[in-house]
């Protein structure tokens, strides 16, 4: 069973930087896109940042020059760098895997870690 774990998250003011770590725990890493998505109270959920097996990526719009994801195939591992950070980056950030399965795809979740920023 594919399990996702995050790490990373915490208490920072606004302009300072985190790193989120997101490890798998099989080997359907190499072959999945993996995103980072967000959701604040009261918000719908987000997409933050993806990036493909192949290490193309995509961000949203409000995250573009601040944030930076990144991924170790051999570590089984996904990044997200995040810089310049604002009091509106204060989210539970979710990480996410999908793979391809035949015609289909599937996907995963892993808990969530809280980010907050203070002003």
């Amino acid at each position: 069973q594919v399990q996702l774990v995050e790490s990373g998250g915490g208490l920072v003011q606004a302009g300072g930087s985190l790193r989120l770590s997101c490890a798998a725990s099989a080997n359907i890493f190499s072959i999945s896109t993996m995103a980072w998505h967000r959701q604040a109270p009261g918000k719908q959920r987000e997409l933050v940042a993806a990036i493909t097996s192949g290490s193309s990526t995509n961000y949203t719009d409000s995250v573009k020059g601040r944030f930076t994801i990144s991924r170790d195939n051999a570590k089984n591992t996904v990044y997200l760098q995040m810089n310049s950070l604002k009091p509106e980056d204060t989210s539970v950030y979710s990480c996410n895997a999908r793979w391809p399965t035949g015609w289909s795809s599937r996907d995963v979740w892993g808990q969530g870690t809280q980010v907050t920023v203070s002003s």
